[in-house]
């Protein structure tokens, strides 16, 4: 006799509410393939500002403005996210803060660095 799956057919994933270290992790995730996207873009304009004088204050201008300001900080925010949840999960293959209270508190602390580092930068930046 077959019994009914108690499990749901349909699973709506914006009802779903994720545990802070679940929305860290797909954080981390969607950091890395903007970063991926954006590499060839990233490698351009080095690539323009390395070539000429020329280039580089092309690249300077386009630095100034507000616009790419914020490409620029959104990219860094990115990076910056990616490299301390990257030192997490490195973390958290040698077993330290594998606890549930302790991986809340290192998903709020990827949190507080990425976006305490990126708000400094920033506004050194701007």
């Amino acid at each position: 006799m077959d019994m009914p799956s108690k499990r749901p057919v349909y699973l709506n994933l914006f009802k779903i509410r994720l545990p802070l270290p679940g929305v860290v992790s797909i954080m981390h995730r969607a950091s890395g393939a903007l970063l991926f996207l954006l590499l060839p873009l990233l490698l351009y304009v080095l690539q323009l500002s390395l070539a000429s004088e020329q280039g580089f204050a092309e690249v300077q201008a386009w630095f100034r403005l507000p616009l790419v300001k914020l490409f620029l900080i959104g990219t860094i925010w990115g990076y910056l996210h990616h490299f301390c949840m990257g030192l997490r999960y490195l973390a958290l293959d040698f077993n330290v803060g594998v606890d549930l209270p302790q991986a809340r508190f290192s998903a709020k602390l990827v949190l507080a660095v990425s976006i305490g580092a990126t708000l400094l930068i920033g506004v050194w930046l701007w």
